[in-house]
């Protein structure tokens, strides 16, 4: 039996969940396809009820927030389990309180990112030493575990995540027009876009230097407009309103909020440029996913963004703390594609696009993904539904 612990998958959107989902969706394809049967549950600390699509109602147990109920069936199911695959570390000690009594129970905890890079409690660091497996989803957090928590590394295996098996690949990249209508723009406008969680206690994501740039960039690029989209609370919405409107610059962002699952993929496609000069990236689900949809993508190159990026076969990669390397990259990738609407000599976007969209599918792909969890868990099958 194999059981997932998740904090929430289905009620919040965020690169943690998006990863739950996945993986919640890969465990349970493979204990379908697997040559001996193997039973396999996902309990959900916060979650209500799940997106059909990723999990079957009856493999599925969502407790609300209910702690004691989600402690005490968790430790009934766990005893008798082989594998418990936890998604955060907050639940990892649980996971080590049922090891006690089902002593050949395997752990494996799934290491995204600043949940594990920071100092951990004592008794955390304490299952954190203990044999457990670790997948990690990318080498810079592997190597920040190793340096960190002085963690070998033969107990640190890396699982890059993937597209989301559900993500709408899009085969061809016109930019849509009732989105255009929606934010005012025209189809040969220059359009920079970011998706991020807008968080006042999250200052490394590097939205704001693009907000900062934006004047100088106008200067080459007159009607250049930034889509800032994403979750965001509602002191850093001010926050930004503010500055906004300090710059002038009120014309040429707009403050798109969270975009549903549903117009993800369409909203990539609007995007001539995808920025994101993060420096506290796990991974970076966004840059895969903007990838799939043939942007041009400038991403940091200190964090685990720099992998996502396929260490630069995927975009441009510049130190987020240099913003001239930033504008650079942002005046290269724009002019590459024939802004301002005068230059000659530039490339056919439809060609790169294409390239940058199948060199993501062939390094990020849901199919090699699911290959990669079955041989860690040494799951042999016979099928591939």
């Amino acid at each position: 039996m194999i059981l997932f612990l998740t904090l929430d998958s289905f009620s919040h959107t965020g690169g943690i969940q998006k990863v739950a989902r996945t993986l919640s969706y890969t465990l349970g394809k493979l204990s379908k396809a697997a040559n001996r049967k193997i039973t396999y549950y996902n309990f959900s600390l916060y979650d209500d009820q799940p997106d059909n699509r990723y999990i079957a109602p009856s493999q599925f147990k969502g407790f609300k927030g209910n702690v004691f109920c989600f402690i005490l069936q968790t430790i009934i199911k766990g005893v008798c389990c082989k594998t418990i695959v936890v998604n955060h570390i907050n639940l990892l000690p649980l996971a080590c309180l049922i090891k006690i009594v089902n002593y050949r129970l395997q752990i494996i905890l799934i290491a995204h990112g600043t949940e594990v890079w920071r100092e951990q409690t004592f008794l955390k660091n304490a299952c954190l030493q203990s044999r457990i497996q670790i997948w990690a989803v990318s080498n810079y957090t592997k190597n920040l575990l190793k340096t960190q928590h002085r963690i070998k590394a033969k107990r640190i295996f890396v699982l890059h995540n993937c597209i989301d098996p559900f993500f709408e690949i899009p085969k061809a990249f016109n930019k849509p027009g009732y989105l255009l209508k929606k934010y005012g723009l025209s189809a040969d406008q220059p359009i920079l876009l970011t998706i991020s969680r807008l968080n006042r206690y999250e200052n490394q994501k590097g939205y704001d230097k693009i907000i900062q740039l934006l004047p100088e960039l106008m200067k080459q690029f007159p009607n250049l407009h930034y889509l800032l989209c994403g979750k965001s609370d509602q002191q850093e919405v001010l926050r930004l309103k503010k500055l906004i409107t300090e710059r002038k610059l009120g014309k040429h962002i707009t403050l798109v909020g969270f975009i549903p699952e549903s117009v993800l993929s369409n909203h990539y496609l609007l995007a001539d440029v995808f920025v994101l000069p993060s420096q506290k990236e796990g991974f970076g689900l966004v840059f895969i996913e903007a990838a799939h949809c043939g942007c041009q993508i400038i991403s940091g190159n200190c964090d685990g963004s720099y992998e996502a990026m396929l260490y630069g076969a995927l975009g441009t990669t510049v130190d987020p703390n240099n913003i001239n390397a930033i504008k650079n990259a942002l005046i290269k990738n724009l002019s590459e594609q024939g802004f301002p609407a005068q230059r000659s000599g530039k490339q056919d976007p439809a060609i790169q696009k294409l390239k940058i969209q199948n060199t993501a599918i062939q390094n990020f792909s849901y199919t090699q993904y699911r290959r990669k969890i079955a041989a860690l868990l040494a799951i042999k099958t016979t099928r591939h539904d």
